[in-house]
């Protein structure tokens, strides 16, 4: 397996807490990262880089 090198971007399914702490361990580590949630205010979507607003 290769490691992703800061910079990348990293997609989330679900923008509910565990999504909200997953995406703020990722930008500290450097990645940029996209939330996919059907809500447009989910917690993960408030503090990632973009949000989808789709359904899954």
């Amino acid at each position: 397996m290769t490691a992703l090198p800061p910079g990348s971007t990293i997609g989330i399914l679900g923008g509910g807490q565990l999504g909200r702490m997953l995406a703020l361990a990722a930008a500290r580590l450097g990645f940029d990262v996209v939330i996919l949630d059907p809500e447009e205010n989910s917690p993960a979507g408030r503090v990632a880089a973009r949000q989808i607003v789709a359904a899954y």
